[in-house]
């Protein structure tokens, strides 16, 4: 680094709190790094390397030196590898690495703990290149013969190695599975004096369990390994005995088949033993071993339910159900230890038995219930609030595991002193019974008796979204459940909430109103109001175009707030604020559909307001062009005289490869738009083509972008008729070249998935443009096209990988285009028997919707029509 400052002075500033100097520092370093990388590479491991340098500085060396392999953008991670393996002579790499190892030795820790982070970072590029073959052995070595410091480094090099989750290096570790288990199974054992070595071990144990299924397989080795992990939950050092808990949760998510004479043995005491450890931290991964255990069963049952025969089935041990006796009330006692300082992200020890006990009732169902309802009995009214809360806790956790109906007649019985606790002096138990009632209204709703719950329901739910953020966002999902569950049928004249459907929206304009210090528990208030409005029965409409004047008024009055914006906070503020306000005005629209259009010239001066003012970076343009669409679909060909005050925004959205997001909703706008107005769109055809065709070009966009303009080159068609004929050749040799794109057998899922929706889009496309042509008198311009509609449809009924909505389109471009030429000019197209097989395995199949079905009928006749050339005639088809 000639001509820079003294490393140690740059090392040093890398290090301090003041950015100005560390950012100075940092480029400092990136431009030696570019300047001469091998000279970077060797001034930095010889800081690393110097015992007589500080423990600090030789930290700093090593973190930079670690940096110069490795990063977390994956770009940036392939050239940092390119400039190690091509770009860097022998001899660097050989000194580096010798270095390294030789500090592994050093009596400072500092030191020591980075050498292992420059070894693993080196390691991920070298070993699966085989390029630094000896390293496990070396390591293996120290662990072995090594003085502590040694041991302990060499330890936590290897945990760094296989905690790495590149690819190829974990192939490649798999081969060095007998070296790595020898090392840290030696650190690990209960004879080491040296608690510091025993901890890096038991944690490099732990990162090493997924590539030792080999060691595993073998009794002899899977019984030593798992008696030193043992042991080492009754370590005296608690960090030890975290660790060993840490592993018994990765080894019974990994090998669980393998567990069941460990768990008659030692696993079930010494994890309820764990769980009841004074070290926190201890007994939370003991209660997280439960967790791991009732996760796995899970997954086990669910597989088991798919396989054809007995030979297919996983082993099954239900562990979960066996110890329910001995586990659940533990994990019940643990709920009553909360701490009412925690935040509400903490996770602390009653959380996590929460969150078991929720597993565990979704593993033992019914079993759950016994045990949790003597509980909530002991518990309910005691004068702690501590035992309330676990009361009320443990009956919410336990919702999501038994069946309904065998839970109803519990919650009903529970509902109203529940209602009740809503009073509780306790503001997290208050807390808690809103969080419960928002479960039993999701899981088990059946149990709400309307005529007896809903009023002191509703009403005490509203009581709670007035008090704490935390109370009122328990309380919003709980409405909105209610909402959902009582809405009844679209279109209804009443429903179970009509009677209380004034006094809920003027509850909820009140609540949005004084919420001004709580963002968060405002935003909740409006998701409840739009799912109120979604679900509102035909009766209550009048009051929706009531609060539609409201939230219009509202929306108004957040645009000239835009001005007063001083702070990122404010603007995360107003962005929530008119998100909020707009997706209302959206339910609105939708529930009054064409009587909204009184209103539509105020909402579209206020939405292109908002355009204009917003920040380039801003959210609130793809909630502006949501309710767009809402109000295009309202208003129909209506909607054409906003379109020249609207058109630049749109374009401008269209064009914007940039925010991914507003494109993807322009055009699915475009789409809406040419629907709604028909004909009317024309004028706008030839920007909206301009874009979408540039898009479809585009290299910044992602493919997922291309099935949605496909779809929208039909929607266009559909809108303007003959007038596409104007854009009918470039665009067929679009859907030409998407047809030609295939998944090879061993590609990836996402490869299908995306070949499927293509084709779902291509076929969309022609289908609009069929009836284009056929509706404007215009087939003959079809004809250069028909061969290849027939080729990808022979690709469609030939390739396994299909969705119903590919086969839906399908069978209306088969009925279209018998349609579009009923003479019979198609006819030896339509008798190809895999066409008639097509449609007949579409039409057949009875997990399909019935519009498919219909449609693959439709076309059946459409196709027997062309077959016959008269329309007379009724010649069947095979069937």
């Amino acid at each position: 680094m000639e001509g820079a400052p003294d490393i140690t002075t740059v090392l040093t500033n890398s290090l301090n709190p003041d950015a100005t100097l560390r950012n100075a520092a940092e480029q400092q370093l990136l431009q030696a790094a570019e300047a001469n990388f091998s000279q970077y590479l060797l001034t930095l491991v010889q800081v690393l390397a110097n015992e007589n340098a500080q423990g600090h500085i030789r930290a700093a060396a090593g973190i930079a030196l670690k940096n110069a392999f490795s990063s977390r953008e994956f770009a940036r991670q392939a050239e940092l590898r390119a400039k190690w393996l091509q770009n860097t002579d022998q001899e660097t790499k050989t000194r580096v690495k010798q270095l390294a190892l030789e500090t592994l030795s050093s009596n400072n820790t500092q030191a020591g703990q980075a050498t292992a982070q420059v070894i693993a970072s080196i390691a991920v590029i070298e070993l699966p290149r085989n390029e630094w073959p000896d390293l496990m052995a070396v390591l293996v070595k120290n662990v072995s013969d090594g003085s502590p410091h040694q041991k302990q480094a060499s330890l936590t090099a290897i945990g760094f190695i296989c905690e790495s989750q590149d690819p190829d290096l974990r192939a490649s570790l798999v081969g060095q599975s007998n070296a790595i288990l020898t090392a840290v199974v030696q650190g690990a054992r209960k004879e080491e004096p040296n608690n510091e070595i025993r901890l890096a071990a038991i944690t490099a144990l732990g990162d090493s369990l997924e590539f030792i299924g080999n060691n595993f397989k073998h009794e002899g080795e899977r019984n030593y390994i798992m008696q030193v992990v043992c042991e080492a939950t009754q370590a005296e050092d608690s960090r030890i005995q975290q660790g060993a808990f840490g592993c018994l949760n990765r080894i019974m998510s990994l090998y669980y088949e393998d567990m069941r004479f460990y768990m008659e043995k030692a696993l079930f005491g010494l994890t309820i033993l764990g769980m009841k450890s004074s070290d926190e931290d201890v007994a939370k991964l003991a209660v997280e071993f439960w967790s791991t255990v009732c996760e796995e069963e899970i997954g086990i049952e669910d597989d088991n339910a798919q396989v054809d025969s007995a030979e297919q089935l996983r082993p099954f041990h239900q562990f979960a159900r066996v110890a329910t006796s001995e586990v659940v009330p533990v994990l019940l006692h643990l709920l009553t230890k909360q701490d009412e300082d925690a935040a509400d992200d903490e996770y602390n020890l009653a959380r996590a038995a929460y969150q078991c006990l929720n597993v565990y009732s979704q593993a033992v169902t019914a079993a759950i219930i016994p045990p949790v309802i003597q509980f909530v009995e002991a518990n309910l009214r005691s004068a702690d609030w501590h035992s309330r809360d676990a009361a009320v806790s443990a009956f919410s956790a336990m919702m999501d595991g038994p069946d309904e109906k065998v839970l109803e007649p519990i919650v009903k019985s529970a509902m109203q002193p529940l209602i009740a606790m809503m009073e509780d002096p306790s503001v997290h138990v208050r807390d808690s019974v809103a969080f419960a009632l928002g479960k039993i209204t999701g899981a088990c709703s059946e149990a709400i008796d309307p005529a007896q719950h809903l009023d002191p329901l509703i009403r005490s739910l509203f009581n709670g979204l007035m008090t704490t953020p935390k109370v009122a966002s328990s309380c919003c999902w709980a409405l909105m459940n209610l909402a959902e569950r009582f809405g009844g049928e679209l279109g209804d004249g009443q429903n179970a909430l009509t009677p209380y459907f004034n006094q809920i929206v003027t509850n909820l304009l009140t609540v949005t109103a004084k919420l001004d210090g709580d963002a968060g528990a405002r935003t909740a208030a409006y998701e409840v109001l739009n799912v109120f409005v979604q679900n509102c029965a035909n009766d209550s409409l009048s009051t929706v175009a009531s609060l539609s004047l409201v939230i219009i008024e509202r929306l108004e009055n957040t645009i000239p707030m835009q001005a007063q914006v001083v702070s990122v906070e404010d603007r995360i503020i107003l962005t929530d604020m008119q998100t909020s306000l707009l997706t209302v005005l959206q339910a609105i629209i939708q529930r009054l559909d064409k009587e909204i259009r009184s209103q539509g010239d105020r909402i579209m001066r206020a939405l292109l307001q908002i355009l204009e003012t917003v920040g380039s970076k801003s959210s609130v343009p793809e909630s502006v062009f949501a309710t767009v669409s809402a109000l295009a679909n309202a208003m129909e060909e209506e909607f054409a005289k906003y379109m020249d005050a609207f058109s630049g925004p749109l374009y401008a959205a269209l064009g914007n490869q940039d925010e991914p997001g507003l494109c993807s909703m322009a055009i699915g706008l475009v789409s809406d738009l040419t629907r709604s107005m028909g004909e009317r769109s024309q004028p706008y055809c030839d920007h909206f083509m301009n874009y979408l065709l540039n898009n479809l070009r585009s290299v910044t966009l992602a493919n997922q972008f291309k099935p949605a303009i496909l779809q929208c080159f039909g929607d266009i068609a559909t809108a303007i008729g003959g007038h596409f004929e104007a854009y009918l050749a470039v665009v067929a040799v679009v859907l030409q070249q998407a047809a030609s794109i295939t998944a090879s057998p061993e590609g990836s899922y996402e490869m299908f998935d995306y070949v499927v929706s293509l084709r779902e889009g291509i076929m969309d496309a022609w289908g609009g443009i069929i009836g284009a042509m056929k509706s404007s008198g215009k087939t003959q311009v079809l004809q250069p096209y028909v061969e290849s509609i027939f080729e990808l449809l022979n690709k469609i009924a030939t390739d396994a990988h299909r969705s119903e909505a590919l086969l839906r389109s399908s069978m209306g471009v088969i009925g279209d285009l018998a349609d579009a030429y009923p003479g019979g000019e198609l006819v030896d197209a339509f008798r190809q028997d895999w066409l008639t097989a097509l449609i007949k395995e579409t039409r057949t199949n009875r997990e399909f919707q019935a519009r498919t079905i219909d449609t693959a009928r439709w076309a059946r006749e459409q196709v027997k029509r062309q077959i016959s050339g008269n329309i007379g005639q009724t010649i069947m088809l095979q069937s």
